[in-house]
């Protein structure tokens, strides 16, 4: 072989020669080939004929449809020139258009064969008996292989003949497989378009007929000799186009059955793609989560007292150990510490105060002030308390901070950066505050509170990577990582749907997309077991159980979902807990997501059970499962590899069917956090890591078996 520096150059390889035949009397040129191809047996073999013809490389490499780029206004001379004198010949015309949607698997190509003039010649081939199914696949191909600009364009130029031909031929499979791949990939093209207006969106709906499209492509995945290729694209039809034609799925039951069904499918790439779906249809509708803790209406509330079934459920958890007691004891010893540093002005000791105060609750600092009557005009007013810098209670804490690090140990460094943190957080400086949080871990990285503010911020992976190393944080507080605990839920939820439904053909971000899922519900699942009934988060975080058990779970579940009668049960009562609270029950996404679910699970599956069976099966291949995580190497990058003749602009349709089985792959081994870009250890090459910093927490738990694996490597 030739070493570093020897490598053999190729030669440029010459363009290759082309038959000009613009200028010549065709007839005379070809008649022998116009006697073969009628003569051909099939459209591939009318193809090969033209390509001998041309002289034309080979379309299936890449190196060829090189060759074509290089001559190709020559090329496309010829077989316009051909076309122009053959157009009523089916047989050399179809195999034409055939020739050019070959081409098209090459982006560049394709723009030019569009922008040259392909549809007069394609559109009509569809109305000729004999052409109608090479003009389908031809339209396929180029719509399949196709830039949004072309979809769209193909969408509101064919979409009424196409719904025409599946109206004139139901049975006809080959017609039908070919139409439906075009209408999924056109018309999601047209209702998706970013730049569109509304309105304009809308009106395009209107175009394309959407509600009639949705029954025929329905009609159509239901035939027992519906093949994998359109039920695959008719999923994706109705899951791509869930957001912007809402109205058009709500108003067709077996639309929004469908997509609920789907979630009974054995594969889970179909799971996630249609709880994706769900969300997305939705959210026209949906309201923002109700957050804010209304003080007056919390003291009414309890004043009223609980009813007793409340009080109960209260009592059987430990009622010191409730957020409702846990915000009024501290409420309590707020006002208790203030009333304290005003007799004896000890900010040091007042600032220990309201760091354990902080950790406690989420609602443990106010706006009070000291406050006294204007004997000249009778009014209460702020006081300022001689000897201390502030007159709002809230204007303490940077003064409280101050004092505290005066002493420089260690405790109260911490103390003084948490209440600092906090006082950052109340007055909507968020930014400042994680950046203290994140210095202060570089010092204490096991305080939790830390890593609390850290996920405050507005970036989801961020948010989520701190929640899940606050939570192996060991100076913590049930407030602390019950709140983390959610953050981690709620991130992860959201994060695992959007790498699904993105990801395309991308299987390692298929992978790192099921590790995110997988991470919320186990979350979900401790956040729902140890926190208390009064939570303000439990509604969500039930939710998230909920319809990430759906998913996950699959067929797995009874019909019925008797599995989740606890969880319903639960939800049942955190309602009765908003509603004594004064809280409103907003639609959230969530909460709309899961009442479809849950009000049609049962009847979506007796519509499309027939539907289902004959989906798992075709998705059950031996292909299918060489596609699963199982079989993904362990060598990150190489899943990310690939390359291909597809620009960036194509879009695929078909994903690969995973399984769960490697998802710890994608788990940070010691604060268990999803992410594809982890550090192996480099001592046994096992374990794998955020940063130095989770590897340097982790090493007193696996230095024993990174030693022993060592030891192996080198026996």
């Amino acid at each position: 072989m030739p070493g570093p520096g020897k490598r053999k150059t190729k030669r440029p390889s010459r363009p290759i020669e082309v038959r000009d035949l613009s200028n010549v009397d065709i007839p005379t040129v070809i008649d022998a080939f116009v006697d073969q191809i009628n003569d051909a047996r099939d459209w591939a073999h009318v193809v090969n004929l033209l390509c001998d013809l041309f002289d034309l490389p080979d379309l299936d490499s890449r190196s060829g449809l090189k060759k074509i780029h290089a001559n190709f206004e020559q090329v496309q001379r010829n077989l316009d020139a051909a076309y122009e004198k053959y157009k009523t010949n089916d047989k050399v015309a179809g195999g034409i258009v055939g020739l050019y949607s070959k081409m098209s698997h090459d982006s560049i190509l394709r723009n030019k064969i569009i922008r040259s003039g392909l549809m007069p010649k394609l559109l009509p081939l569809l109305d000729g008996p004999k052409t109608r199914l090479i003009g389908l696949q031809a339209l396929s191909n180029v719509t399949h292989h196709g830039g949004s600009e072309i979809r769209r364009e193909i969408a509101m130029t064919c979409t009424p003949t196409l719904v025409r031909l599946m109206e004139e031929f139901p049975d006809n499979a080959a017609y039908n497989e070919q139409i439906v791949v075009t209408l999924a990939h056109g018309i999601g093209s047209v209702v998706n378009d970013e730049d569109s207006p509304k309105s304009v969106k809308a009106d395009n709906i209107r175009k394309l007929n959407v509600p009639r499209v949705l029954e025929l492509v329905f009609s159509t995945m239901k035939k027992p000799d519906a093949s994998q290729y359109l039920i695959s694209h008719g999923i994706e039809f109705v899951c791509s186009v869930s957001e912007n034609c809402h109205k058009e799925i709500k108003s067709n039951p077996s639309a929004l059955n469908l997509l609920v069904a789907l979630l009974r499918a054995k594969d889970l790439s179909i799971r996630v793609e249609a709880l994706g779906a769900i969300c997305r249809l939705v959210v026209p509708e949906c309201e923002e989560d109700w957050r804010f803790m209304d003080p007056n209406k919390f003291m009414d509330s309890v004043q009223r007292g609980f009813p007793r079934h409340l009080s109960d459920l209260l009592l059987d958890y430990s009622p010191t150990e409730c957020d409702t007691y846990l915000i009024l004891a501290t409420k309590r010893d707020y006002v208790k510490a203030m009333m304290q540093a005003a007799q004896d002005k000890d900010l040091y000791g007042l600032g220990k105060k309201l760091a354990e105060f902080i950790t406690r609750t989420e609602f443990s600092i106010s706006d009070g002030g000291f406050q006294a009557v204007n004997e000249r005009t009778g009014k209460v007013e702020l006081w300022d308390m001689d000897g201390l810098p502030f007159k709002m209670w809230v204007d303490a804490l940077p003064h409280c901070a101050k004092a505290l690090r005066r002493t420089g140990t260690p405790a109260d460094l911490d103390a003084a950066d948490i209440v600092e943190c906090k006082f950052y957080i109340m007055r909507t400086r968020v930014a400042d505050a994680v950046k203290l949080a994140q210095k202060a871990i570089e010092r204490s990285p096991q305080v939790a509170y830390f890593y609390y503010v850290v996920g405050l911020g507005a970036d989801q992976a961020l948010g989520l990577r701190a929640s899940k190393k606050g939570l192996k944080a060991k100076k913590t507080t049930p407030f602390v990582r019950h709140y983390l605990l959610w953050r981690a839920v709620d991130h992860a939820g959201h994060l695992g749907l959007d790498k699904l439904q993105s990801s395309h053909h991308d299987t390692g971000a298929w992978s790192e997309g099921i590790a995110f899922l997988m991470s919320a519900l186990e979350d979900a699942k401790l956040f729902v077991s140890e926190t208390p009934p009064d939570n303000r988060h439990m509604r969500t975080i039930l939710n998230w159980y909920i319809l990430l058990t759906v998913a996950m779970r699959g067929p797995e579940l009874s019909t019925n979902l008797r599995e989740l009668d606890d969880a319903f049960k639960k939800l049942d009562m955190t309602r009765e807990f908003e509603k004594f609270f004064g809280t409103p029950d907003s639609k959230t996404q969530l909460r709309l997501v899961r009442d479809i679910v849950r009000q049609r699970y049962e009847r979506a599956e007796r519509e499309w059970r027939d539907f289902l069976a004959r989906l798992d099966t075709l998705h059950g291949s031996a292909e299918a499962e060489q596609r699963s995580a199982a079989h993904a190497g362990d060598n990150l990058a190489a899943w990310l590899e690939g390359l291909g003749v597809e620009d960036h602009d194509t879009h695929h349709c078909s994903h690969p069917s995973l399984n769960t089985s490697h998802a710890e792959l994608w788990h940070c081994s010691h604060c268990h956090n999803p992410s594809a870009v982890l550090r192996k250890c480099s001592g046994c090459g096992k374990t794998r890591y955020c940063d130095a910093a989770c590897q340097k927490l982790h090493w007193a738990e696996h230095k024993v078996a990174c030693k022993q694996a060592q030891a192996q490597a080198q026996s």
